[in-house]
């Protein structure tokens, strides 16, 4: 366990712009795991990890965020590096900050996670089929694939308050 992110904002960074690609997870009314694909875009504001997806707001995550907007993002690599961030998901209804998270994305922050928004969203950030969701972690926990073989623990931060 660490005190503040900041003692593993180094490699959580490393490891997401290795990685690029994460699995999103929510569940359903059934309690039941959905997972999909997904590039979150993190920032650090406050000491803390904020994390911004540029998506599509389909009937299947809207409706199990409704319900539950507890999320985890999990990243993998060959090498057995993973990260894993638990978070409460909120849709993003902001004209001015899905402006910011799509220039985000554009300038690929940090690189190369970013990709250009336009090839999906054709009428820009205004474009009536681009949502931003923002996740706001309360578990992160990053494990160095090397590390398994040493026993060196995952090294997690928790949000103050978080249990």
């Amino acid at each position: 366990m660490v005190e503040a992110f900041s003692e593993l904002q180094r490699e959580f960074f490393e490891f997401v712009a290795d990685i690029k690609y994460s699995t999103m997870t929510t569940v359903d009314s059934r309690g039941r795991p959905r997972s999909r694909v997904l590039v979150p875009i993190w920032q650090v504001i406050d000491g803390r990890p904020v994390g911004w997806i540029a998506t599509y707001r389909t009937p299947v995550k809207t409706a199990h965020l409704a319900r539950n907007p507890h999320v985890t993002t999990s990243y993998w690599s060959p090498a057995q590096n993973a990260v894993y961030v638990d978070s409460v998901a909120s849709w993003v209804d902001d004209h001015e900050v899905k402006r910011e998270v799509w220039e985000l994305y554009r300038q690929g922050s940090p690189p190369p996670v970013g990709y250009d928004p336009q090839t999906y969203w054709k009428k820009g950030p205004s474009d009536p089929e681009y949502h931003v969701l923002r996740l706001d972690p309360w578990r992160v926990q990053v494990l160095r694939g090397r590390d398994l073989a040493t026993g060196r623990p995952a090294r997690v931060w928790r949000a103050e308050g978080a249990a």
